[in-house]
């Protein structure tokens, strides 16, 4: 089943907490992935006397958890304990360490815990070849700093729109890709020599090894962008997130969504976990994890924004219902139908960036309701098509692993039946069970199905 599960595991892990000025929340969930290797870290008053500053970062490893996990209880210490840190906590009686030491010290705390993570020795000697991306925010009095490692990603919400977003570090970006190149590397399918999707991480030492050349023109440099951005009145939100929420949601989608949700709920681990369902159910196929970091201008709950959302709930409620009654012989319609019966009308007052997918709880609250005694597999959208093509594939491997030399015979007959159990709502075949009586000939002059492929699940020659 490679890198998937049959079904998502959408149990989440929160957080929240207030200081400095600002409210933060953070949701967690694995989702499709057969691990979690998210981190995250949170953290509200930094050390070494820098009490009104606050960091906030989200990891994203790959090839492990090992890395992020340990970045995530660590990177910060690191930054704050690296040299140019500490000689910009010194800086001017009463005022704000100056932007390029903060700047210096944060590139330095990243290049430190990266070299200090490649003495473990299981990442040494190749056991454990796991890296992480890197995105975070530094909040102090005066500035936002925002740092970034890979492709996870950060944006400020300031004056109801996007202000800022970091960028991501892709193989194929130009300056990246020269890097790549000159350290005798290449850039095939989109991936640093075919393989790894992120030209920046920590960790990722097999990418690393390159003789005569420093650590940050290696293949993956550790090295992260920082950007700073002096604080505004106007700075209402900002969001980081993995690679999971930004592959099936825009910067502009994402924080409209959050926005829209910050009106109906100041509880902001409630609105971290309607960000990772609505991009679960939009698709999202990878580990999923967010934080918001509201400041003092952050929306506000607004009672006409509460009424409407009531109202539109009661709405598809209503709406699921009719679609339920209205089903008649074909019998009980699925999940997958009504969602897609709904799909096709015109829903006023959804949630921009969301959509319908963010009402999908709401959806299959009323129709589990309606219909208790469904089946349980198939339920979401996503789980229904890939659980489908799990037990498909997973048929044909045994097909050819067990009746070599009769394998076509055996897989038309096995095709024959899952589009009939398809039609009539059956079970598909078990590929452990005998075989059904085999079909009469096809008449003379006629295609077989398995020859023209027109299930566009395989052809054979």
């Amino acid at each position: 089943m490679g890198a998937f599960l049959d079904k998502p595991k959408t149990e989440k892990h929160n957080a929240h907490g207030c200081g400095n000025g600002l409210r933060f929340g953070l949701s967690s969930m694995q989702g499709w992935r057969v691990e979690m290797e998210d981190a995250h870290t949170a953290v509200v008053g930094l050390p070494h006397g820098l009490d009104d500053w606050s960091f906030f970062a989200v990891y994203d490893g790959h090839a492990g958890s090992r890395v992020a996990n340990y970045c995530s209880k660590h990177l910060l210490e690191h930054i704050t304990g690296s040299e140019g840190f500490r000689g910009a906590e010194r800086a001017g009686p009463g005022g704000e360490p100056a932007v390029e030491a903060v700047k210096s010290g944060i590139r330095a705390g990243f290049l430190k815990i990266d070299e200090y993570m490649r003495s473990f020795s299981d990442l040494r000697n190749g056991m454990d070849r796991s890296g992480s991306t890197a995105v975070a925010v530094l909040l102090s009095p005066e500035h936002l700093y925002f740092i970034n490692c890979g492709d996870s990603r950060a944006v400020l919400y300031r004056g109801s729109r996007v202000c800022f977003s970091t960028l991501d570090h892709k193989p194929c970006n130009p300056r990246e890709k020269e890097r790549i190149q000159n350290a005798g590397g290449s850039v095939m399918i989109q991936r640093v020599n075919g393989s790894l999707a992120v030209s920046r991480a920590l960790g990722d030492y097999d990418y690393k090894c390159v003789d005569g050349k420093g650590p940050t023109e290696q293949l993956v440099s550790p090295e992260p962008e920082v950007f700073e951005i002096p604080r505004s009145q106007e700075d209402e939100f900002v969001v980081l997130a993995c690679d999971g929420i930004w592959d099936v949601m825009s910067n502009e989608e994402l924080c409209e969504f959050v926005k829209s949700r910050l009106e109906v709920t100041d509880d902001l681990e409630k609105v971290c976990n309607a960000v990772v369902d609505t991009c679960l159910h939009k698709g999202s196929r990878d580990n999923m994890s967010v934080v918001l970091v509201c400041l003092p201008n952050a929306p506000k709950v607004s009672e006409e924004a509460v009424k409407r959302d009531a109202e539109l709930d009661k709405y598809l409620e209503s709406r699921v219902e009719e679609i339920m009654e209205n089903s008649g012989e074909e019998g009980v319609p699925d999940l997958v139908h009504v969602m897609r019966n709904l799909s096709t009308e015109n829903i006023p007052n959804l949630p921009p960036g969301g959509g319908l997918a963010s009402k999908r709880s709401v959806i299959e609250a009323v129709y589990n309701r309606l219909n208790p005694h469904r089946e349980e597999d198939g339920e979401a959208e996503g789980a229904d098509e890939g659980s489908t093509t799990v037990h498909l594939l997973e048929a044909l491997r045994q097909f050819r692993a067990n009746h070599r030399g009769e394998c076509r015979h055996l897989l038309e007959e096995a095709l024959c039946t899952y589009q009939l159990s398809c039609e009539t709502g059956a079970e598909p075949p078990d590929p452990d069970a005998e075989p059904p009586p085999s079909p009469p000939p096809s008449p003379a002059g006629e295609p077989e199905e398995i020859e023209r492929g027109s299930s566009g699940v395989l052809e054979t020659a």
